[in-house]
């Protein structure tokens, strides 16, 4: 009986979403297309940004404005998700050059500095290095997650 138990508790704890990790960045392959504009990802480093699903899926893309097309037109790019099954995204931070949680990055736009498919939301990290960049590279806006919209996604275009 006692294995019963600690057993069910063990599935349970490991079922449950209180012991569930978010999912890590995927390393992106030589033939890993972005599924907005169909370039290889792979050519651009600086700029990977990322969509991991619940399932272990994924999708990787060569900038973060792709991303956000995708993010905001889930059902064209691939209609057998919704965005509920999304476990975690990373964007690329500027600076360091590492992945990042995309929910707690900030993105500076209308800044001089464009990305493999023209202007782009710049990722960082921090606040602070946000603000530094928008001042250096004559960006016009640092927005958090919830503040871009399709509307500010397509002004980019």
């Amino acid at each position: 009986m006692k294995r019963l138990v600690l057993a069910s508790l063990l599935a349970f704890l490991l079922l449950s979403p209180a012991g569930a990790e978010e999912k890590k960045p995927v390393k992106v392959s030589q033939e890993d297309k972005c599924p907005v504009c169909g370039m290889f990802v792979a050519k651009y480093p600086d700029w990977v940004a990322e969509i991991i699903f619940k399932d272990g899926s994924y999708a990787v893309f060569d900038g973060a404005k792709d991303m956000f097309k995708y993010y905001f037109n889930l059902n064209k790019y691939n209609p057998s998700k919704k965005v509920t099954d999304i476990d975690s995204i990373y964007v690329m931070d500027y600076y360091s050059l590492t992945l990042i949680d995309g929910f707690k990055a900030f993105y500076v736009i209308g800044s001089n500095v464009y990305g493999p498919m023209g202007k782009e939301l710049i990722p960082n990290a921090k606040e602070d290095e946000a603000k530094e960049f928008m001042s250096d590279h004559s960006g016009t806006r640092v927005l958090k997650w919830k503040e871009i919209t399709s509307e500010v996604v397509k002004g980019l275009d």
